[in-house]
């Protein structure tokens, strides 16, 4: 890959479009990039400057000295433009699509109206990837190493038209690092086989290189590309067909966690974390954890040490696992070096040292300060008791469900398995920076709206019923009107001191439909479940009922969603307090 096709191409350097400069110029090294492998592209759709471009790869032995002469295939971009004729049997057995006898990176076809794409098999299946697929109007096939896992190593959209113009744009893109190392196991190159075309305006300078003509060829000689510049529709269009080997064997310098610096600790590798017996710990920001919590592939659950303390260890499918990770403070995560060094991709370890904290920082926190999962943690709590006194007082009543029936939670279930059998509670946990966007406060509050909306509208009917309300006085109430109508109503008998019995009367007492502000926290989450759909300021200035500091939400809305959690707590402890007063009395 000596050759300098970017400076033998015979054009104005000033002039050269952006796109045809990177299709002319090799692939760096930097292992997270993605090489685009294949494309079908009309770049100036809506728009008077036409630009397009269609590609495919070929991979080419290594060693050449020259220039690969231009493939056939510069024309039409794809493997095959038509199907074998298939009029004799057996005529067909020693068919193999190929570019110009070269394999490919992606297998494309097209007879100009229908084209296809797939990542070719001797590529996926030697990477050992794992396809899914992207339906509706998307329509992309996206391939994973699930062994790591390493999601999106390649993907692409696998089909488009052509009618008029391109009814899609196509573009196959690959990890740098992994096609390299392909490329490497096969000794081996790719080589860019590629269309490209733009209209130009004409400048001084493209008018003196077409020295009065109006057509001018640009590749006489040359064999690894053909090129023409003529005038069209008042500018000059640029063609350009050729084959540039661009991506060689040459291995992206690995990962490696070895010689990281962790801040207050120094420079750290996998045995001096491993032969440390005093237990030295590293601080991260929780922020850390979102890779995680927003992949359904990583087992995330917050769980809670029997001794009080909480710990959040993300692992993959029991391949790995980051081990000790504990919950300190509102936003830190702290795990001793030697667990964080135990065995697992050094991708993952490289990841946590993004979001290690200086002590300086570290020292400055409040690490006592309850955290998400605490929080979370006396929501469900608080909701579970809230239930048991709405079963205790129905079933006083005549009532007969259980707990569990009104919460869909079951005590015996988190006390042995943690919240693992209740995903919703995980959601609820997730981390929540001071910093929270609104768009991110809104969906929590959203989540922590629908976690106690489970409660059945039958069973707090049924319960206004033995209050004295008919029918028609509480239909179309939902459950958030129905336990203020309850909450009125017992917090009625109690101030008169009345007992459980006291309930079932044949009229409710007076205000049993006022307006009750111990729940005023759970109608501001009932506005703001729709605040995401909706302009969101008129909803947010809400906030103010809960005594939050409309003013400092410009710094995020992370203290905004801590009142909101305290305050739904202590609207379902005062919801409780009262049930059980009148059913104890």
């Amino acid at each position: 890959m000596s050759f300098d096709y970017l400076a033998a191409f015979p054009f104005p350097t000033a002039e050269l479009p952006r796109r045809l400069r990177a299709l002319l110029s090799p692939e760096g090294l930097s292992p997270e990039a993605k090489v685009v492998v294949a494309a079908r592209q009309d770049l100036g759709r809506g728009t008077p400057r036409r630009e397009r471009l269609q590609m495919v790869t070929a991979i080419v032995p290594n060693g050449y000295s020259a220039p690969l002469a231009s493939l056939r295939e510069t024309g039409s971009a794809v493997l095959a433009n038509s199907t074998p004729f298939g009029d004799v049997e057996g005529g067909d057995a020693d068919y193999t699509p190929s570019l110009s006898g070269h394999d490919y990176v992606v297998a494309a076809w097209g007879d100009a109206s229908f084209y296809g794409y797939h990542l070719a098999e001797k590529v996926w299946m030697m990477m050992g990837l794992t396809p899914r697929c992207l339906g509706g109007e998307d329509q992309r096939l996206i391939y994973d190493d699930l062994s790591v896992p390493e999601l999106g190593v390649a993907e692409g959209r696998v089909s488009t038209s052509y009618e008029g113009g391109l009814e899609h744009d196509v573009v196959w893109a690959i990890n740098n690092a992994r096609l390299r190392q392909y490329l490497w196991q096969r000794d081996a190159c790719v080589a860019r086989v590629f269309h490209y075309e733009i209209l130009l305006d004409k400048s001084p300078a493209l008018t003196a290189l077409m020295g009065g003509a109006k057509h001018l060829e640009l590749s006489p000689g040359a064999t690894w590309f053909e090129a023409d510049l003529r005038e069209h529709l008042g500018g000059l269009l640029l063609q350009v067909w050729a084959t540039v080997v661009a991506v060689g064997s040459e291995r992206c310098p690995p990962v490696s966690a070895d010689g990281l610096v962790w801040p207050g600790h120094g420079a750290m590798t996998a045995d001096e974390a491993n032969a440390q017996i005093d237990l030295k710990f590293v601080h991260l920001d929780d922020r850390f954890l979102e890779r995680y919590e927003q992949n359904p592939i990583y087992d995330m659950t917050p769980f809670r040490h029997p001794d009080g303390h909480w710990l959040v260890d993300p692992s993959y499918r029991h391949q790995w696992s980051f081990t000790s990770c504990e919950r300190i403070g509102r936003n830190m995560i702290r795990v001793p070096m030697r667990e964080l060094y135990k065995p697992k991709p050094d991708e993952e370890i490289v990841h946590a040292h993004r979001h290690a904290l200086d002590p300086q920082i570290v020292a400055r926190l409040d690490q006592a300060e309850e955290h998400i999962a605490a929080k979370t943690q006396r929501v469900l709590d608080a909701f579970l008791d809230m239930a048991d006194a709405l079963v205790a007082l129905g079933g006083r009543h005549g009532l007969t469900e259980a707990a569990i029936e009104l919460t869909k939670i079951s005590r015996l279930d988190l006390r042995a398995e943690g919240w693992s059998p209740y995903p919703q509670l995980a959601k609820l946990a997730a981390v929540a920076p001071l910093a929270m966007s609104q768009q991110a406060f809104l969906a929590r509050c959203k989540s922590l709206h629908e976690f106690w909306q489970v409660l059945p509208n039958g069973y707090l009917k049924r319960l206004a019923a033995k209050a004295g309300l008919t029918k028609k006085e509480f239909e179309g109430k939902g459950s958030l009107k129905l336990l203020q109508v309850l909450l009125n109503i017992v917090e009625a008998l109690n101030k008169d001191h009345e007992g459980a019995e006291a309930l079932a009367a044949n009229a409710p007492p007076t205000g049993w439909d006022a307006r009750n502000d111990g729940l005023t926290v759970l109608f501001v989450l009932y506005d703001l479940r729709i605040a995401d759909a909706h302009d969101a300021s008129e909803y947010l200035n809400r906030l103010k009922e809960l005594g939050v500091d409309i003013a400092s939400l410009h710094e995020g809305y992370g203290r905004a969603l801590d009142v909101v959690f305290d305050k739904v707590v202590i609207a379902f402890e005062r919801v409780t307090k009262a049930l059980e007063t009148l059913s104890l009395r």
